[in-house]
């Protein structure tokens, strides 16, 4: 196998790797709902933002006929519809959360019948491709909702290490792949994803969750 091919291989295996387990870290929040019957210190808009997200990468890969896109997106659809189930499941404001997700699926559905119905086809890659880019920002940007009430409570609770790791890793992935692939529908919207990264790390050195403990204690 040619170098070029080595590295793209190793690349594409990144990408898949480290995107899963971003969606992975889902699944802690899944088994912490499940546990607690609650969805205490659990954010929605990260979940039904991501789901969408997959949705329409899954028919950007396909309509490229990129694997990579298509595999990881396809995992990522189900895990994330998954958190969302769930979350609705034990959420007590299921009046105020369903019609948002219900709105929210509407408003998918007409773009998606939109896109694929009256879009011509030799501007189709054009559009979904914006399209993806807009809903991936809102994706990285979705768990800075909280920023305002983190620095006034000084605690990053609220915030998954983990997730946020992942997403830094997946984010820098995708941006080499698409800069590989010269597609900046895959490059352009992960720079931001990065960007929010480095922030959420920042309001983990700034407050640590170690203070958030000993300031328990001491309320108690």
């Amino acid at each position: 196998m040619e170098a070029g091919g080595v590295t793209d291989s190793l690349l594409s295996g990144a990408c898949v790797f480290f995107t899963l387990c971003m969606f992975s870290t889902g699944l802690s929040d899944i088994r912490h709902m499940w546990i607690t019957r609650s969805v205490d210190s659990v954010q929605f808009l990260p979940f039904l933002t991501t789901d969408i997200n997959t949705l329409s990468w899954l028919s950007y890969g396909a309509l490229i006929g990129d694997g990579t896109i298509i595999v990881v997106n396809a995992v990522g659809t189900v895990l994330q519809t998954l958190c969302v189930l769930v979350y609705l499941h034990y959420c007590p404001q299921k009046r105020v959360v369903l019609p948002q997700t219900a709105a929210t699926l509407v408003v998918f559905l007409l773009a998606f019948g939109y896109f694929w119905f009256l879009v011509p086809e030799e501007d189709q890659l054009q559009q979904l491709g914006l399209f993806c880019c807009v809903l991936t920002i809102c994706m990285y940007l979705s768990p800075m909702a909280d920023l305002v009430k983190i620095i006034q409570t000084k605690s990053t609770q609220r915030l998954s290490f983990s997730l946020t790791i992942a997403s830094l890793f997946s984010s820098a992935c995708w941006t080499l792949y698409g800069f590989q692939h010269r597609d900046p529908y895959i490059m352009v919207p992960n720079l931001p994803g990065m960007l929010t990264s480095y922030i959420r790390l920042w309001l983990f050195w700034k407050y640590p969750k170690e203070k958030d403990r000993n300031y328990r204690l001491l309320q108690t």
